[in-house]
């Protein structure tokens, strides 16, 4: 019971420890971020050590959008005309990305986000933990 009650003690310091999400720090969602690793529902985690890609988002005043792009080693990026228009919702205070193409549309929840890591959560609950992209250069 011991054990039982300091697992909750721990359980609830770092819920509460997260940083929650607000409005002020939604544009901390613009720039380059880099997928760490995907969780799966039942737990799994799939690992992400090298990415061709990353996602640039550009957010303002709840409208935007996210573009992959590819990383040179000159520092710059290779970038196709293909986008997603995101608009950015507060529903109750869960922020949600809502993306639109000319194909389909779909949103995700807005876990965390901070300075260097972004958590979104879709419907299927599936988890995207991202870190903020450092370009690299071997100029």
């Amino acid at each position: 019971m011991k054990h039982f009650f300091y697992s909750i003690l721990i359980s609830v310091f770092f819920i509460s420890c997260q940083e929650k999400v607000t409005l002020e720090s939604i544009s901390k969602i613009n720039g380059y971020w880099e997928i760490q690793k995907v969780e799966l529902p039942d737990g799994q985690k799939k690992e992400y050590k090298i990415n061709e890609t990353v996602d640039y988002f550009e957010w303002k005043e709840s409208v935007g959008f996210r573009k992959k792009v590819t990383p040179q080693f000159d520092g710059t990026f290779l970038i196709n005309d293909e986008l997603e228009e995101i608009q950015i919702k507060d529903s109750s205070g869960i922020f949600q990305i809502h993306y639109k193409t000319p194909y389909t549309q779909w949103k995700e929840e807005i876990i965390t986000l901070t300075d260097s890591i972004l958590v979104l959560k879709n419907k299927q609950n599936l988890e995207y933990h991202y870190k903020r992209f450092t370009p690299f250069s071997i100029k």
